[in-house]
């Protein structure tokens, strides 16, 4: 895994990132989680498919996951809890992706810093605590806080909101295409990770 040398483009009014696989290596715990529960319910959930749905909220998985399975699930919310639950208790294997928090620590205090993730607020607050970088952001942007969610661009915009940034002007990092297009249609500059995650 190499540190990448990135500066911020002139101009620059505000750093958004997402959370999962951005900043905090969570995604072998969220894929233990999301196999404890799927399994029960005989929905398979191939690991390439869950990284390529990353970004969009558990509800939004379950539904799209049962469906094309033709399993009937008659409450997503407790499957939504049970799986979010689940991730908490492998909490403690998170880390730092270190790349990319070396970044915010670059900007930390020069430029407004938001988080704006798919996840939930509880468990996206818990991760930043874990990671121990949640009070370097000046906005935190979750599931509950936007009718759309990932590719649409309602996260991002409102992150640039609550930062007072002019969208345009704004800045994303995020691993996955959904997140990616997300910022395309923000009007936003993405900058896909990957490159800089060794999974």
């Amino acid at each position: 895994m190499s540190t990448p040398h990135w500066t911020a483009p002139a101009g620059t009014a505000g750093l958004i990132f997402d959370c999962d696989g951005t900043l905090a290596d969570t995604m072998p715990a969220h894929y233990k989680a999301w196999l404890a529960l799927l399994n029960r319910f005989n929905i398979p959930f191939p690991e390439p498919r869950f990284y390529a749905m990353g970004g969009m909220p558990t509800a939004a998985i379950i539904r799209v996951l049962a469906a094309e399975v033709g399993v009937e699930v008659a409450d997503v919310d407790a499957m939504v809890l049970e799986k979010e639950r689940c991730f908490l208790t492998h909490l403690d294997a998170v880390t730092r992706v270190e790349p990319v928090t070396a970044i915010a620590t670059a900007y930390r205090g020069k430029l407004p810093m938001a988080v704006a993730s798919g996840g939930y607020r509880d468990t996206i607050t818990r991760t930043l605590d874990r990671i121990a970088v949640r009070d370097w952001f000046d906005a935190m942007v979750t599931a509950e806080d936007t009718a759309r969610h990932k590719p649409d661009p309602d996260v991002f915009l409102e992150a640039a909101r609550r930062l007072g940034a002019v969208a345009e002007l704004c800045v994303v990092f995020e691993d996955t295409d959904i997140g990616l297009e997300a910022a395309r249609r923000a009007g936003m500059l993405g900058i896909d990770v990957r490159p800089w995650v060794t999974r």
